[in-house]
């Protein structure tokens, strides 16, 4: 739609159909979620249940539609401002700013224009218009006021129908009669036309009708939410502006399959039509988890999981089984909320519990490794004397063998750069009085010369030390 050359694709909609709990609310939380976080349009988000007079329903959108553009937007400001410096930055002849940098420093640039007796709003709603000619000159001037950190609560009310005091809407500069709701809901259209055209120009408008299934409203004349809403829909698609330049609208529409079925599919006057352009009048169907999709949910949501966690597994769908998880899709056919629910309550791990003391711990890690296939592992000296290292830095404070261990380090001078470092670390540390100097060398690689290694370890004196351990398997001792 925001590339399309086409003006009929600017304006477009989708409707989605799915039982109760398979999601409907839930993937339109997930598109408002997206794109605050990614961009690429502004989100409008409309529950039916929040229409308590549906003969007032047109008034009642634009309310809502001014209060979801003031929700915060990708760019960490409101939607509302969003657009706002995009005005700004259309007709500014220096640099472009971000929105929170003009948000930021409007108000002290507009005191000081205001000190030369020239107004800033004046002068840019003058510049914005030029290349707008079509546009409503005040709801222009009201958006571009919500730059403004002390005057954006009013503007906001203002473009949403509301009625200012009157000294607010005289600093404003903004027409300010009394009207009824009456009068109100008459003019409604006509201002959500002009909002919609407006901000669509720079940046797509994903509007989401919700909830439209609501059973407890109805207007005067006896109609029901449903029809209501899809009435307001199909008012909105053929009387928005469509043209090249623009950057679209799409409008969704969730509700129960029979609601479609059975209302809105049998509306006269092509509203199905306009109600689901996009798929010619076929709603897109949420379905219940297969044992197919039950694999791609648990599969996404487990490494979310495990990515926040900063672990990387092999299995990525540990700790379920696949078997298990297809036959419960199969058999079940959970909603979403439902198979989430029962993974939750099957998230269990046998394992045996964790030993209590450091060493313990350390003991069981190394059980474990040594019983695994280590291959190639016992020809890499270095790695081995890496993994000691860590496990004595756990040992810090503790008492091994008889011995406090009060410091572990790797840095054994003096050092020979030119020929290898035998002794990979040093642990130092206290038994029954006496300071204890333990050097470590780990040589298990067939390369090297044992006897060297032996050398160096031996060498208490140039090296400091009381003590010497060599490391050597006895799969590689026996090779000599």
């Amino acid at each position: 739609m925001r590339t399309s050359q086409s003006s009929q694709d600017k304006v477009t909609s989708i409707a989605i159909t799915a039982q109760q709990g398979v999601g409907k609310t839930h993937l339109l939380s997930r598109i408002r979620h997206h794109l605050e976080k990614e961009g690429g349009a502004l989100f409008v988000y409309a529950s039916a249940n929040n229409y308590t007079d549906l003969n007032l329903v047109k008034y009642q959108f634009q309310q809502t539609l001014a209060d979801s553009l003031s929700k915060s937007g990708s760019q960490k400001v409101m939607q509302w401002q969003e657009v706002a410096a995009a005005m700004v930055n259309e007709v500014k002849t220096d640099n472009s700013s971000t929105p929170a940098e003009l948000v930021k420093k409007f108000d002290q640039v507009y005191a000081n224009r205001l000190a030369r007796n020239k107004n800033l709003i004046n002068a840019l709603q003058k510049e914005v218009l030029k290349t707008k000619i079509n546009a409503d000159p005040y709801i222009l001037r009201a958006i571009l006021w919500t730059l403004s950190e002390t005057q954006a609560p009013f503007a906001i009310k203002w473009l949403s129908g509301g009625e200012l005091a009157q000294l607010n809407a005289d600093e404003l500069g903004l027409p300010n009669p009394s009207k009824t709701n009456q009068d109100r809901e008459a003019e409604a259209l006509k201002n959500i036309q002009q909002i919609l055209n407006l901000v669509s120009f720079y940046n797509p408008v994903v509007i989401c009708f919700d909830e439209i299934d609501v059973k407890n409203n109805s207007t005067e004349d006896g109609f029901p939410t449903e029809s209501v809403i899809a009435n307001l829909v199909k008012i909105l698609h053929d009387t928005l502006e469509n043209f090249e330049l623009s950057q679209g609208v799409v409008i969704l529409t969730v509700m129960l399959p029979e609601t479609w079925r059975d209302k809105i599919n049998s509306m006269p006057g092509g509203t199905p039509d306009r109600i689901s352009k996009y798929t010619q009048r076929k709603p897109l169907e949420l379905k219940h988890a297969s044992g197919d999709s039950m694999i791609e949910l648990v599969t996404v949501w487990l490494k979310e999981f495990y990515t926040a966690k900063n672990l990387i597994l092999t299995d990525l769908l540990y700790p379920f089984e696949e078997s298990k998880l297809r036959e419960y899709g199969k058999v079940s056919k959970p909603s979403v909320r439902e198979a989430l629910r029962w993974c939750a309550d099957n998230f269990k791990i046998d394992e045996e519990p964790l030993p209590s003391t450091p060493f313990e711990r350390f003991d069981l890690a190394f059980k474990r490794e040594s019983e695994a296939d280590i291959g190639d592992y016992l020809e890499n000296s270095d790695l081995i004397a890496e993994a000691l290292y860590f496990g004595f830095l756990t040992l810090q404070n503790k008492i091994l063998e008889g011995v406090m261990i009060e410091k572990v380090t790797n840095d054994v001078k003096p050092k020979a750069y030119y020929i290898k470092h035998y002794i990979d670390f040093k642990v130092i540390g206290n038994e029954e009085g006496k300071e204890v100097k333990i050097g470590v060398a780990v040589i298990q690689s067939s390369q090297v010369t044992l006897t060297a290694g032996l050398k160096w370890l031996i060498d208490y004196e140039k090296y400091d030390l009381t003590r010497g351990c060599l490391v050597r398997s006895k799969s590689t001792y026996s090779r000599y």
